[in-house]
């Protein structure tokens, strides 16, 4: 059975029993704990916490989903992988344990015939949580499953949270027994690899805190509603219903490594070691696509790192399988005609997706090129020692440093005769690990941070926003904090967090900033500088109480700042043509990857693998859609199906979730995409848009930032005025001025240059007699001064080696000294016959740097340094006059 095939009898099966079919959310969602989603129940989770009611009472869902943990093990063993799609069936305070165990049992016993998978009941096991007696009899009730092969197990394995506060609950685990070839009797307890979990039932009803139940802690509240959450592999079961041993080689991954053996000209299942190239490659290409596809850009930091490390691994395993030319787009088309029939968006993205495989790669193969050449260097430093281990440190600077992955050093210096020291390499990657583990640790955010506002979005329900069409309306306070404590009164000089029943203010998202204003009551006045949305469906005005005292379920008027919002909606509307401008310009692989939207100016970041705008292109693009505002286009604003915005072509930014009603903002052909922020009426309500400038904010990522309405006009104004003000003081037309800047900057370029050349004349001038003014050492003509005033940096060196040869074929050794300040600068020279006699320069500085609290050092002839000490340059003679005697 195809894995295709697989998740449409899922879904089906759920739908007919009355589940709504739910598309996979986005691997990127708003989550403070997740890089990626990481299981089915993810989307759901404001359902589960209470944060907002659930439109339906029963879903389903094919997930997919990316988990990081375990990228090291990734092809060493056949378990693991970086990417899947989890199956998954949901209720919300409907259906429990008793109906999470019937769907299942009859999905996966049921005949192929009859629409199920057609296991054998008889080579199915369980295992429920130790203490959980209901679950046991519900499965021995509906599915006659004897004792013999239901298993109590603890929280670590049948416990279920995300790892952080949040909801979680016991679970049932179905297992299926793959046969004595694969491993000892005894059930999942005895042995995991012959009995393989196929899907995990959780009967989510806790909400854990700080401490999980899988360690034995109580959890610290119950959900609202018992729900069912529960998660189907879905490339565990293709591999049992394809009658192949691992995920690899099911239909949907073995084509990368098909693809992989054509590249090498090597065989998958011949060695060892190959086979683990090949699975890294199958595995990672495809988490590397469905990541791009999701908008996430390769970088050195979060997300981006992921990916760059997955596509990186890639170009190493193919290395390693003797592969040199570019792979990561082949691989790419691999997974995504495969994966077409279901993700449908990798087609209409590969031209994005393409982009960014190809730009990583070149960079990737440049590194590669320069850590080669380090590695290099630091094999004949351990070979020239006569050493035959390569230092971890070294080890560690190519991998931390230049991004050179350890497999690949390990591979090279076996090459080159040497072995690595592994364990410093390892312990040096264990103080990396803990550093960042330390950090996220204090980054890290839980859910049960909220509490307070699910308190009152529980009470009192959703903030209803009216913004779209007023800026003021009547309301009343539902919700007082001050200092994140509810309160019921707030005095004058307080700050306080406000929430309403009904709001004309924004809260931020979606790149605009928060209305301001007030809130005014019959006695009392509340300056609103900010407001946020902590929980989905609740608007939280920030701000302080400037008169009055402020209570609980007082009636206001809530007051939106008209003139800002009006330059923040300007703003708005005009990052959206720039989108469409830019994306016009460059084509589709430019794809938002930011935004701002503040009073009177943007900031729009995109992703572009090319790499820089040209000019050129940037003034096309602020010309054209200053052209747009010129046309007046209607702004218009309308609800519709997700459906429906996809057949008009709506743009759907990556990251963000959307329902099944969307808000679609629409400036005709020019402009069309899902918004839920504010904007003008007409597009000439904007003025003008004024871009100021492009730049890297991250590889592959670029930034526009501009300037929009009257605040373009003024900086239109103030470079017209730097313009007339240059054009009179150079006694040119305005046209003419870039050419007479060139003339004064060349002009001011050849004199800086005869200026250095008559000071660098001066300045070896002064050689002859420093030469000349040589004392005898025991026989070595010693130059030991402090140069002349204005001499310092490359101009000592010149010098020092000028006076050197001066003394011609005799011992002689030249000391300059350079004071400025706070800093000592020197340079040591000797001639051949001074390391004759074994001067060497290098070898003197540590005689006399301590001299001037400094250090240094060099080769034989030429050595230098510097210090802290000015004072101590006499000092240093000396100490160097000593030295030479001795």
């Amino acid at each position: 059975m195809q894995t295709h095939e697989i998740t449409r009898r899922f879904t089906d099966h759920f739908v007919a029993a009355g589940h709504t079919k739910v598309s996979s959310a986005s691997l990127i969602l708003d989550d403070p704990n997740l890089l990626f989603v990481n299981a089915g129940m993810v989307q759901f989770k404001p359902y589960f916490l209470g944060e907002v009611p659930p439109p339906y009472a029963r879903a389903t869902s094919i997930q997919k989903c990316v988990r990081t943990g375990d990228i090291d093990e990734v092809g060493r063993t056949t378990r693991h992988n970086t990417f899947f799609q989890m199956a998954g069936n949901f209720s919300f305070g409907d259906y429990f344990k008793a109906g999470a165990i019937e769907h299942a049992w009859n999905l996966i016993t049921s005949s192929q015939d009859a629409g199920g998978y057609g296991f054998e009941p008889d080579r199915i096991w369980v295992t429920v949580y130790r203490d959980d007696d209901e679950a046991i009899e519900l499965w021995r009730k509906i599915a006659g499953l004897p004792l013999e092969r239901i298993q109590r197990r603890g929280g670590k394995d049948n416990y279920w949270d995300m790892g952080v506060p949040g909801p979680g609950g016991p679970s049932s685990e179905i297992y299926y027994d793959r046969g004595p070839e694969h491993g000892r009797e005894g059930g999942p307890e005895a042995d995991e690899d012959r009995y393989l979990e196929i899907w995990n039932l959780v009967f989510m009803q806790d909400v854990r805190g700080e401490l999980s139940p899988k360690d034995g802690h109580p959890p610290i509240g119950t959900l609202p509603h018992k729900n069912i959450d529960t998660g189907m592999g879905v490339e565990r079961v293709a591999y049992l219903l394809q009658g192949v041993d691992n995920v690899y080689e099911t239909d949907l991954v073995r084509p990368v490594i098909t693809r992989a053996e054509e590249f090498s000209g090597r065989r998958y299942g011949v060695d060892a070691t190959d086979d683990v190239r090949f699975r890294v490659i199958a595995d990672h290409a495809r988490s590397g696509v469905m990541i791009i596809g999701d908008g996430v850009t390769p970088s050195n930091e979060g997300r981006g790192y992921v990916l760059r490390r997955l596509l990186r691994r890639i170009v190493r395993s193919s290395r390693l399988l003797g592969v040199n030319e570019p792979v990561l787009r082949s691989f790419a088309e691999v997974v995504r005609d495969e994966m077409a029939p279901t993700y449908p968006e990798l087609v209409s993205g590969f031209e994005r997706i393409s982009a960014v495989v190809e730009a990583e790669e070149e960079a990737f193969l440049a590194t590669l090129s320069a850590g080669s050449r380090i590695f290099d260097t630091a094999v004949a430093e351990t070979k020239s020692s006569g050493g035959l281990v390569l230092p971890g440190d070294r080890a560690f600077q190519l991998h931390d440093t230049y991004g050179f992955p350890i497999d690949l050093t390990l591979e090279m210096a076996s090459e080159a005769g040497l072995e690595v020291d592994q364990d410093r390499f390892r312990a040096l990657m264990n103080e990396q690990r803990s550093r960042a583990k330390a950090d996220a640790a204090t980054r890290k955010v839980g859910h049960g941070d909220g509490s307070i506002y699910r308190t009152v979005l529980d009470t009192h329900g959703v903030t209803e926003f009216l913004g779209y069409t007023d800026l003021s309306a009547e309301a009343t306070i539902v919700g007082l904090l001050v200092d994140g404590v509810p309160v019921a009164a707030a005095r004058e000089g307080e700050h306080v967090e406000v929430v309403l029943d009904r709001t004309p203010f924004y809260a931020e998202a979606g790149g605009q900033q928060a209305d301001t204003g007030e809130l005014r009551g019959a006695s009392f006045t509340v300056r609103v500088d900010d407001v946020q949305s902590p929980v989905a469906g609740l608007r939280v005005h920030r701000g302080v109480v400037v008169a009055g005292e402020v209570s609980l379920d007082a009636a206001v008027v809530a007051e939106v700042d008209r003139s800002r919002r009006a330059s923040v909606s300007r703003a708005h509307t005009a990052t959206h043509l720039v989108h469409a401008g830019v994306r016009g310009a460059l084509g589709t692989a430019a794809a938002q990857a930011g935004s701002l939207n503040a009073p009177g100016r943007l900031r729009f970041d995109f992703t572009s693998p090319t790499g820089a705008v040209q000019p050129a292109a940037l003034a096309e693009i602020e010309d054209e859609v200053n052209t747009v505002l010129q046309q007046n286009r209607e702004v218009e604003a309308y609800e519709t199906t997700m459906d429906e915005a996809k057949r008009l072509g709506a743009m759907m930014l990556f990251g963000e979730k959307y329902g099944d009603r969307v808000r679609v903002v629409d400036m005709g052909d020019y402009s069309r995409e899902l918004c839920g922020g504010t904007h003008v009426g007409r597009t000439g309500e904007i003025g003008m848009i004024k871009v100021l400038s492009e730049a890297s904010i991250g590889s592959g990522v670029r930034r526009v930032e501009a300037l929009v309405g009257l605040d373009a006009f003024r900086h239109l104004s103030k470079e017209h005025l730097l313009v007339s003000t240059l054009a009179d003081q150079l006694k040119a037309r305005p046209e003419e001025l870039p050419e007479r800047i060139n003339g004064l900057i060349e002009r001011l370029r050849t004199a800086e240059r005869d200026l250095e050349k008559v000071r660098a004349d001066a300045v070896l001038a002064s050689a002859g007699a420093l030469a000349a003014g040589a004392e005898d050492i025991d026989g070595v003509s010693l130059v030991a001064v402090a140069a002349p005033d204005g001499v310092n940096g490359n101009d000592l060196r010149a010098l020092a080696s000028d006076v050197r040869g001066r003394l011609g074929s005799q011992p002689g050794v030249v000391a300059l000294f350079s004071g400025d300040g706070e800093k000592v600068s020197f340079v040591v020279a000797t001639t051949a016959a001074a390391r004759d006699r074994g001067l060497a320069a290098g070898a003197l500085i540590p005689t006399f740097a301590p001299a001037v609290g400094g250090r240094g050092g060099g080769k034989a002839d030429l050595a230098q340094g510097g210090g802290t000490d000015p004072a101590g340059i006499p000092d240093a003679v000396r100490a160097l006059r000593s030295a030479l005697r001795n």
